[in-house]
C-alpha cells in the first residue's frame, strides 16, 4: 500500500510566514490534488514550544542561520517559527485535510531539533508514525511538502531507512536552497530514493 506523507503545510512556511519557503504556497493546491491518489494521507506539523533551541534568540550573540554545536549535532539556528498553539503553527487553511488520517507533531522537546516526521534529528525519540504506516500495512511512501531541502529529504531518507520503498514529489515541494537541494537529491537517489 501506498501512502501520502504531507510535510509542514503551517502558515510560517509559507510566504508572509516567519521562516516562509520561498513561492511555499504554490504546492497547496497541487497537494490537495494528489491527496485522491492515495489509500492513506498522512501529515507532520512543527510544534515547537516558545524555548526551543533551535531558535537564535535562545543563543545571546548568536545570528539567525547561523550554525552551531548543539549537543553533538550540528543546529540551523532559525527564526522562532511554528510555535505550539500559535496562528504561524496552524496549518494552512488552503490545504485539505478530510482525508488526512493522522498527524504527527515534531519538534516538541525543546533540546532538540526534528526534521523528519520519523524520528528527532538525534533519533532518539521515534514520533510513532512508521508504526502506524507499518501497522496499515503501508510498504511506500511519496513525501511532499515544505522544506524540500530539510523536512521533506530528511522524512523521505528516514523512510529508505525503515525499510519503505520512497520517494519525493517534486513539484509538490519546494526548498529553502536549491543548491542544497539538489546535493541531498543525488544523495537520496543514489541510496534507491525516488523523484516523482
Amino acid at each position: 500500500m501506498k501512502a501520502l506523507i504531507i510535510i509542514d503545510i503551517q502558515l510560517d512556511f509559507l510566504p508572509g510566514g516567519a521562516l516562509a519557503v520561498e513561492r511555499g504556497d504554490e504546492v497547496i493546491p497541487i497537494i490537495n490534488e494528489l491527496q485522491s491518489s492515495y489509500k492513506l494521507v498522512v501529515a507532520t506539523q512543527d510544534w515547537h514550544p516558545t524555548n526551543h533551541k533551535s531558535f537564535f534568540t535562545e543563543h545571546p550573540g548568536k545570528q539567525v542561520f547561523e550554525r552551531i554545536q548543539w549537543n553533538g549535532l550540528e543546529q540551523v539556528l532559525w527564526p522562532v517559527h511554528c510555535v505550539q498553539g500559535t496562528a504561524g503553527a496552524a496549518l494552512a487553511p488552503k490545504l485539505s485535510t478530510n482525508a488526512v488520517e493522522a498527524i504527527f507533531r515534531k519538534g516538541m522537546d525543546q533540546h532538540i531539533d526534528s526534521y523528519s516526521g520519523f524520528f528527532d534529528n538525534g533519533r532518539k525519540k521515534s514520533t510513532g508514525m512508521a508504526d502506524f504506516l507499518k501497522g496499515r500495512g503501508v510498504t511506500e511512501v511519496a513525501v511532499c511538502g515544505l522544506a524540500a531541502d530539510y523536512c521533506v529529504y530528511y522524512t523521505a531518507n528516514d523512510a529508505l531507512d525503515l525499510g519503505f520503498k520512497a520517494g519525493i514529489i517534486e513539484r509538490a515541494s519546494r526548498a529553502i536552497d536549491l543548491e542544497r537541494y539538489q546535493r541531498l537529491k543525488l544523495d537520496f537517489q543514489e541510496k534507491g530514493g525516488q523523484i516523482l
